[in-house]
């Protein structure tokens, strides 16, 4: 392939410098290239390690966390092949792995075993497992993603939208109908409802590789990364900012909207509402259920304590003690489709620079010193993030608001590991049928993206640069 020049024309400089009008940014869109997403990176998986410098008792607590994380629940822990307690009486799945899977346990949605995809979405067997007789929804689709559903609004008892904000996780799937859920009565949410009323919106999983890197930098890190740059950043319209908590103003870093503090609230927060197991963290119920539903008393995960004093961790602290101690993923220019070069490789992380991807997707950040482990103290992190929210314009608005989250803002996305995934964005909907990687990228053009002058840049570069960064990101 052609190997781009040093440095960028100062007429290309200037070019993607102005100011992008919407009918700009779209006409940009739709521009054809031959350049195309290589596809999933095969060969060696690089990813679901642990960090390498635990020690003994921490690898234990490790594979103790891992086993947690990819069992199975039921409702009463009594089934034989699904010991895990607590399920629903609302869900969208049966375990923490079944969402987190791809290329491996701790990953994103869902595992493949080829490529192109054969699934099939655990979301499918889950709507029926133990006599469960949830009706599949239109768009939880075999190859599809594994998906969380949101509506934005509040819906009246008269089926009308109100103004009033909703935003909050439904689960897809009742127990309704289980063996160990004799008499339940929970219907599932009107999807048809909502989709007609244009009140549903989707989430994917985010894959939690080096997620203790993530949580061990210092906000003070992420600040200085912020004021980096500053006057090119404002000439390319780039305004991040972090998401807080509202006591202690600290800043949160987790999820999409970058919502969640720490790993075991992100834990706690997921176990309640994507597998319905109120937890320590989260001890009640969700969305007021039918007495016919509950069969446990709360909090249903929590600490145990025996006889002689000693006390067995919370599944919510075995989920964050695995993810805290899981290695980042390794990057690998084997098993990209197509073999691209080395030189390819480079040249696309050139110019991921030279278009200023880099602004947002920071290539590296500092972690602070870690009293855990060695692996986490003072570590270079190569998570390609900012950790800030960043308004991503009218294409990309989920209108959701999460903490100081706002409709159109989102965590700039982690892309260690982009490699080996499979969908993209927040919601899935760039695929492999629809240009996957490339379709990510240009989806962050729209109007009022902070990403417009960036994409605008990527979209003036000749195919031969364009599929070379595309190879480089897949090498991540």
């Amino acid at each position: 392939m052609k190997t781009p020049s040093a440095s960028l024309t100062p007429l290309f400089l200037f070019v993607f410098s102005l100011a992008r009008s919407p009918a700009a940014d779209a006409e940009d869109a739709t521009l054809t290239t031959s350049a195309h997403d290589p596809g999933v990176r095969a060969g060696s998986v690089g990813a679901g390690l642990p960090l390498s410098t635990l020690s003994g008792a921490q690898q234990a607590f490790f594979d103790d966390g891992l086993e947690r994380f990819v069992e199975v629940d039921s409702v009463d822990g009594s089934q034989p092949d699904a010991p895990g307690h607590g399920l629903g009486p609302g869900y969208n799945a049966t375990g923490c792995g079944a969402c987190h899977s791809q290329p491996s346990a701790g990953g994103t949605s869902p595992r493949a075993d080829t490529y192109p995809f054969v699934g099939p979405n655990p979301q499918i067997a889950a709507a029926s497992a133990y006599g469960a007789t949830n009706a599949v929804p239109s768009f939880v689709l075999p190859d599809g993603p594994v998906l969380e559903t949101r509506f934005p609004f509040v819906v009246d008892s008269q089926g009308h939208l109100t103004s009033t904000r909703d935003g909050g996780v439904h689960a897809i799937y009742s127990i309704a109908g289980r063996i160990d859920a004799p008499g339940c009565t929970l219907a599932q949410p009107n999807y048809d409802q909502m989709q007609q009323l244009g009140n549903l919106i989707f989430r994917i999983p985010t894959p939690t590789f080096g997620a203790g890197l993530i949580e061990n930098i210092a906000d003070a890190t992420i600040i200085a990364n912020m004021n980096a740059n500053g006057s090119l950043k404002r000439q390319l319209g780039i305004s991040g900012r972090p998401n807080t908590t509202g006591n202690d103003g600290s800043i949160t870093r987790f999820g999409w909207k970058a919502q969640n503090k720490s790993l075991e609230i992100f834990s706690g927060e997921a176990y309640n509402v994507e597998l319905g197991v109120s937890n320590e963290l989260f001890p009640n119920e969700r969305s007021n259920p039918p007495s016919s539903c509950i069969f446990n008393g709360t909090p249903e995960d929590h600490t145990n304590f025996d006889e002689a004093g000693s006390a067995i961790a919370s599944d919510t602290v075995g989920f964050a003690v695995f993810m805290r101690f899981l290695a980042p993923p390794v990057p690998s220019n084997v098993g990209i489709p197509g073999n691209p070069s080395a030189q390819s490789i480079q040249n696309g992380r050139t110019l991921f620079g030279q278009v200023h991807c880099d602004l947002c997707h920071t290539p590296t950040l500092q972690t602070a010193g870690s009293s855990l482990s060695p692996a986490l103290d003072h570590q270079s992190a190569a998570l390609y993030s900012d950790l800030l929210l960043h308004n991503m314009g009218s294409g990309l608005a989920d209108n959701i608001l999460q903490g100081g989250a706002g409709p159109k803002d989102f965590r700039t996305a982690p892309l260690w590991g982009v490699g080996q995934r499979i969908f993209f964005l927040h919601d899935g909907r760039a695929t492999p049928l629809n240009g996957g990687l490339l379709t990510a990228i240009q989806q962050h053009s729209s109007n009022g993206s902070e990403a417009n002058s960036v994409i605008y840049a990527f979209n003036r570069l000749q195919d031969s640069q364009k599929q070379d960064m595309l190879n480089f990101l897949r090498s991540l």
